[in-house]
């Protein structure tokens, strides 16, 4: 018995790991291609893994949509922490949102399945909204104590904005367009300088 409990306590093995971070890598990369109806099998083969595999790490497909969900935030968390050390504040902010973009534009090849999970989880989409927040709160408000942006506007506001960017584009060129929308509204929260 004390054998059995060991065995699953243990860490995943490391092949189990690379496994797991190159189906959800593939899978990425697959939504990010709004290829949400895109097969499971799809997304193994991009990885270069067996259905099997996929199968064992996500036994459904929203199980694959939450780890991704997840994975992509903790991403996000990680790069604002990198971030805190840019010598430039605002460029700090700038590469923050311009990987927001990124990050829901993989969300936006998988909203119907998220919804689902969404409405499944309600705690893990307010878990990481508020991660998301903190971290860009932590970007602003070094910005705004350098005087380099405003300070009456916070991450909740900007987050909101940059979603609704994001939502009402659409089309093969969508991201590009937002992006340079996205340059002029953080061009916006800059201090007056005159």
């Amino acid at each position: 018995m004390v054998d059995q409990v060991a065995r699953t306590r243990r860490k995943p093995r490391a092949d189990a790991e690379r496994n797991r971070e190159r189906l959800l890598e593939a899978a990425s990369e697959v939504f990010n291609l709004g290829k949400a109806e895109g097969s499971l099998e799809a997304v193994a083969r991009q990885a270069g893994v067996g259905i099997g595999t996929l199968y064992r790490h996500f036994p459904t497909r929203e199980a694959l949509f939450e780890a991704i969900y997840r994975r992509e935030v903790q991403q996000l968390v990680a790069l604002a922490e990198q971030l805190r050390k840019d010598p430039s504040s605002l460029g700090a902010v700038r590469r923050w949102v311009h990987a927001l973009v990124g990050f829901i534009s993989v969300k936006k090849g998988m909203s119907a399945a998220l919804a689902v999970v969404a409405q499944s989880s309600s705690q893990l989409a307010i878990c990481m909204v508020e991660q998301m927040t903190q971290a860009l709160d932590t970007l602003l408000q070094r910005a705004a104590a350098e005087g380099e942006i405003r300070d009456d506007i916070g991450a909740d506001n900007i987050l909101r904005a940059l979603v609704g960017i994001c939502y009402m584009q659409d089309g093969p060129d969508w991201q590009s367009s937002v992006l340079r929308v996205v340059d002029v509204f953080i061009d916006g929260l800059r201090r007056d300088r005159r």
